[in-house]
């Protein structure tokens, strides 16, 4: 039998008595905040009487519609150390989506941001939001809003006692929910118990995982709207090191100045944060001196992009995961049998998914339910189990048949593994391109596609073709000095590419575009890409792939 339950509540107390001036700082509409971890700890007490005397007891959901601030992160141990359960909404959903999620979630109270307060009050909906109580804006006054009940969050805090007993809770208690981001249907509602999301903090901070290190200053980029912020605020306070917070609306600059001016070490966010940064410094000087790794996810990351990084001092940490897995699987780390490889071998390992970190398992199944060797070359669908992986969606019995093999979450990514354990995603299972009864992955594509000096950004669809099934179409975001004609630059790329791929490979179509289109998290979007352009007119006078 375990000793104790395990929670949440023991990070909060070793930060606070082992590490008490430690900074938690936030770039805010109001400028930057400062507090200590004895501070926070006072201030995440005064927001548990807080949302006590609201009313929330054990399960009710307490939901946020916030950028990364001080503010959310008291959030995030407050509302879970009391009983209930912190549900992020990401405020980037369509309007319809966001009432979903708040119907589904019965949500009790709602934290907003003064700047997210317009698409919230577009998505309001009386009946969507009655189970609302209490609407909470983020800051010291409350702009002109239509919300009521609504106060201010310091006023809301402000009056309450700095002590507070926390309970005893369960290791099973929900603790968390976040919801995946829709896009092939309703969003669907995972939760995260006290244990998943211990568990899940206790491996990011191996070395396998993330590493975290209380001498670290970790600046989580990937919204705390997203899973948790890849549970970056529970493992940087576990760990007792300095958070930094970059507030609403990030761009290049603001991040390359908090990187400066508090000596930020570890970083996360999707790719192209991290592209907008490199062509940021292409034009502006920069001390990135105290950076030592940028974790990246959300999307591949580009072999160029770990390359120029590399180039500049900084390590990319290639990691993968899922809102149903709390949600790291995997990290690209060397192992230490590889550390005197090639330089270009060690660029191909990390732009791998990785490695999958300790208390997780993983299968690789073909179409017929056989295990794929560990090649490299034989690929199926990922399966995966572990402490902190869910195994079934908040009221969503229809979902829970299809994704779930009993303990195992079925992923839908197609992947490799290669002798030494790295998994590489080929694709999403309904992205892969079947063309003459061989797989291209519109991924892999993408990735080299965007080593090209000219390409900014760049992602990959298959097209329907009557002789091959399907070919590849190249979307394409130039640079800004690069000027592209369209068929003279299809053969100057496919040249590029058959470098390292078969000409079969290559795209047969490449469209100038001025931005790929993005989901609400930041990848890709290949749905609304192909609902803004006909595809199936893009091959008419395209080339024979056969042809010499």
């Amino acid at each position: 039998m375990a000793g104790y339950d395990q929670t949440l509540k023991p990070f909060l107390w070793r930060a606070e008595r082992l590490h008490p001036q430690q900074e938690v700082v936030s770039r805010t509409h109001e400028g930057i905040v400062r507090n200590t971890y004895s501070e926070y700890a006072d201030r995440t007490r005064q927001l548990a009487n807080a949302l006590e005397e609201a009313g929330i007891e054990d399960g009710d959901r307490v939901g946020t519609f916030c950028w990364n601030h001080h503010r959310h992160a008291e959030v995030y141990f407050a509302a879970p150390n009391i009983g209930g359960q912190l549900h992020t909404i990401n405020p980037l959903l369509p309007p319809e989506h966001v009432q979903y999620i708040v119907q589904n979630a019965e949500d009790k109270v709602l934290f907003v941001d003064q700047s997210l307060l317009e698409p919230f009050e577009a998505a309001y909906d009386e009946e969507a939001f009655e189970t609302v109580e209490q609407f909470v804006v983020m800051g010291s006054d409350v702009p002109e809003t239509s919300l009521e009940p609504v106060t201010d969050y310091e006023s809301f805090v402000g009056a309450q006692d700095a002590e507070y007993d926390w309970p005893e809770l369960d290791e099973e208690n929900p603790a968390g929910m976040c919801y995946t981001s829709g896009t092939t249907g309703k969003p669907k509602g995972v939760e995260y118990t006290q244990k998943m999301l211990w568990a899940h903090t206790m491996a990011t901070l191996t070395p396998q995982g993330l590493g975290i290190e209380e001498d670290d200053v970790v600046m989580p980029v990937v919204p705390m709207f997203h899973v948790n912020a890849w549970g970056l605020p529970f493992s940087t306070t576990a760990a007792g090191a300095k958070h930094v917070y970059p507030g609403p609306s990030p761009d290049p600059a603001d991040l390359v100045q908090l990187i400066e001016e508090e000596g930020v070490t570890m970083t996360a966010g999707v790719p192209t944060v991290w592209l907008g940064v490199l062509e940021y410094l292409q034009e502006n000087d920069a001390d990135l001196s105290s950076l030592e790794r940028i974790v990246i996810g959300g999307a591949a990351a580009p072999e160029s992009l770990i390359r120029q990084y590399d180039d500049l001092g900084v390590e990319v940490v290639h990691a993968w995961g899922m809102t149903e897995m709390s949600p790291i699987g995997t990290v690209a780390h060397l192992k230490a049998d590889l550390q005197d490889i090639s330089k270009e071998e060690q660029y191909k390992k990390q732009a791998k998914q990785g490695l999958v970190v300790p208390g997780l398992e993983f299968k690789v199944v073909d179409d017929d339910g056989n295990e794929v060797p560990w090649n490299g070359e034989d690929f199926g669908e990922l399966y995966i189990r572990g402490p902190w992986v869910t195994d079934s969606y908040f009221k969503r019995p229809d979902a829970n048949e299809s994704d779930f093999e009993g303990s195992w979450l079925k992923t839908g990514d197609v992947v490799t593994v290669d002798e030494d354990g790295y998994i590489k995603i080929v694709d999403r299972a309904k992205d892969v391109i079947k063309s003459g009864g061989e797989w291209i992955s519109s991924q892999e594509l993408e990735n080299a596609i965007m080593a090209h000096d000219d390409v900014s950004e760049a992602t990959v669809v298959g097209a329907p073709h009557e002789k091959w099934q399907e070919r590849p179409v190249a979307f394409v975001v130039p640079t800004d000095d690069a000027a592209i004609d369209e068929d003279a630059f299809l053969e100057e790329l496919n040249e590029f590419l058959m470098e390292d791929y078969p000409k079969w490979w290559t795209p047969d179509s490449v469209v100038h575009i001025d931005e790929v289109p993005k989901t609400a998290t930041g990848k890709f979007d290949k749905k609304t890409l192909r609902e803004q352009h006909d595809i199936e007119s893009l091959l008419d006078d395209a080339p024979d792939p056969d042809a010499e």
